[in-house]
């Protein structure tokens, strides 16, 4: 499972010109799911992003969760992320999810991620979707729960 975590003061996702999630301060995450994903991994990447120290303390510092701040999340599908561009010019998805696993998945992140008390607003799975969003910092961070990056 990979993610893209933005720290945003506030962002939305629509669907044919209407919003379909909107949050203010909080974390902007895109997330795909492969093919070798199993429940272990959204596991992981509930905790890793809930605990992720990226919000500001008193002293300045990177040092709070978006539990600590009671921050909410913005979860995006995006089999993207599973694209691999190293040959040639077109990206291939192989190792990317097939919609009906990544669907599954992606509904029991934002489930897990809820069930920490979290405000967590989603997109529309498969939906071409406008996501627009104010970076905070900018911060954006790159994870895998494979950790290959």
């Amino acid at each position: 499972m990979r993610a893209v975590v933005q720290r945003v003061t506030h962002a939305s996702v629509s669907v044919h010109g209407e919003a379909v999630g909107k949050i203010g301060k909080g974390l902007l995450i895109f997330l795909g799911v492969s093919t070798e994903d199993t429940e272990k991994d959204i596991e992981y990447m509930v905790q890793k992003i809930a605990h992720l120290r990226v919000f500001e303390d008193e002293a300045g510092r990177m040092n709070r969760s978006l539990l600590d701040t009671q921050g909410a999340a913005l979860v995006v599908s995006q089999f993207t992320l599973y694209g691999d561009c190293r040959r040639g010019r077109r990206p291939s998805f192989t190792d990317a999810a097939p919609p009906d696993k990544a669907n599954a998945f992606y509904e029991t992140f934002i489930e897990q991620l809820g069930e920490l008390g979290l405000n967590v607003q989603s997109g529309v799975f498969q939906a071409f979707m406008d996501v627009e969003l104010l970076n905070d910092g900018p911060v954006t961070l790159m994870l895998d729960s494979q950790k290959t990056f």
